[in-house]
């Protein structure tokens, strides 16, 4: 596994823990980061590559058009999860990007009171880093 994979496993797990009544669970072997009990990223690394898979209602089809993407399996897929795979080795896409997919997720499954907390300590700023 490569440190650049590494690094971007750290900085989203970071990311999603820093956003109000998170918690971490490890359903199956594989880290799940979830607010209020609901899932909203999925996060493994292992056997040389990085697979996170968080729910995108607004930029799930444009992500789904990015080679390393598919729809969740499971049958989440059709309820607009999406999967990145990420193999070592290959040129890694700007962390920017997963940023938002997982304040995306964060905030379609957040309950509005959670999401109210978020915006009221954040001084509306979207960004939980």
């Amino acid at each position: 596994m490569t440190k650049d994979l590494k690094r971007m496993e750290t900085a989203l797990r970071k990311q999603a823990l820093a956003y109000p009544e998170v918690t971490e669970d490890f359903p199956w072997g594989h880290r799940a980061l979830k607010v209020k009990g609901k899932a909203f990223l999925f996060l493994s690394l292992e056997k040389g590559e990085l697979s996170f898979s968080m729910k995108l209602p607004a930029s799930g089809a444009a992500a789904l058009t990015l080679p390393f993407t598919e729809p969740t399996a499971y049958g989440l897929g059709k309820h607009g999860w999406v999967t990145a795979t990420l193999p070592a080795g290959k040129r890694v896409p700007p962390l920017d990007l997963f940023r938002g997919w997982v304040e995306e997720s964060y905030r379609s499954i957040a309950p509005k009171t959670v999401l109210r907390k978020l915006d009221g300590a954040s001084g509306g700023s979207t960004k939980a880093r």
